[in-house]
């Protein structure tokens, strides 16, 4: 909806969102971020909700905090190069007590009346602390996180946020930040796939279901990858030097293959197998493929695919939790 790599046509952006409310029962859970085409995925999605007469309660969402719309001073969007496409404005990144407040307010106007996020976070605050030039550096990005935290919590307290979460593709960071504020949710992204699942962040996700914290599974195809796409974790693999890589997806479709499963759906279930999962965030840029993503929920691959996954080495075979259907 924000014009990632390409622009779609109006009309294809609203048909896939009445597929949305078509094929899922309310409320329908959508995540988006101001970062997104620079708050114009936000704009799109009350347009469209407006325009498809969505009732309120009848959507849930998702907005993750950190950048914020500016006036557009260059030819191109100074963001991530390259990645959006035909936008107007540009984004300015804002992780701190103020940043989150003006985020939140700017977010809801973009976003229009009758519809407001019910759910907020920091938007990958892995990117921002991990661009530190040392360690003092680094604590005081950290500190700017928990700063940005604060303000979600006062936002919580007056009832204007249903729940706080984080979202990142370095789990590590959620574990560090999810020990020091307070938190409802985590969003996982390229992190727990078929394809990495390290024992040591399932043990992490198995922690957070004790505590209650909800885990949502994003990108469960390593952005595309493990299902034939041409980009893995959003970087473009070199077929020599990740030659290990693309072995594996060979080995992974030749076994889905022998069974009948779709790759996608075995990357589905597998994503939200693991402990503490209770769901998986999905997209298509094309209106058909919405159906896909809400079947591929709920089929499930034979148990002798997932044994044989386990025995030939492609996923851990300690994972008891897939394959037990």
């Amino acid at each position: 909806m924000g014009n990632l790599y390409t622009a779609l046509d109006w009309e294809v952006k609203k048909a896939i969102a009445a597929e949305w409310f078509s094929r899922v029962a309310a409320p329908v859970a959508l995540d988006t971020a101001g970062k997104y085409g620079a708050g114009l995925a936000l704009e799109t999605i009350g347009k469209l909700m407006r325009e498809l007469d969505i009732p309120p309660a009848d959507v849930l969402i998702s907005n993750k905090l950190a950048w914020k719309r500016v006036p557009l001073r260059t030819p191109l969007p100074t963001f991530e190069p390259g990645a959006w496409v035909d936008l107007k404005h540009d984004a300015v990144q804002a992780i701190s007590y103020d940043g989150m407040r003006e985020c939140w307010d700017q977010g809801c106007r973009l976003l229009g009346e009758p519809y407001r996020p019910m759910l907020g976070s920091v938007h990958d605050p892995d990117e921002y602390v991990a661009a530190a030039a040392d360690d003092a550096e680094r604590a005081a990005r950290l500190n700017d996180v928990l700063e940005a935290y604060r303000a979600l919590a006062e936002l919580k307290s007056s009832g204007e946020v249903a729940a706080v979460g984080i979202g990142a593709k370095d789990w590590k960071i959620i574990r560090e930040v999810s020990r020091l504020v307070e938190l409802d949710w985590v969003m996982l992204a390229c992190s727990l796939t078929i394809y990495t699942h390290p024992r040591e962040l399932l043990d992490f996700a198995a922690e957070l279901e004790l505590k209650g914290v909800g885990i949502i599974n994003s990108a469960v195809f390593n952005a595309g990858f493990l299902t034939g796409g041409t980009y893995f974790d959003y970087r473009l693999p070199d077929p020599a030097v990740d030659a290990k890589l693309f072995r594996w997806r060979e080995r992974f479709f030749a076994l889905c293959a022998r069974h009948s499963v779709k790759p996608a759906d075995a990357c589905v279930e597998f994503g939200l197998s693991a402990p503490g999962v209770c769901a998986v965030g999905l997209n298509t840029s094309n209106p058909r493929h919405v159906q896909m993503n809400v079947e591929s929920v709920v089929n499930h691959a034979p148990r002798q695919f997932w044994t044989e996954m386990k025995r030939e080495s492609l996923i851990d075979p300690s994972c008891e939790f897939v394959g037990e259907r």
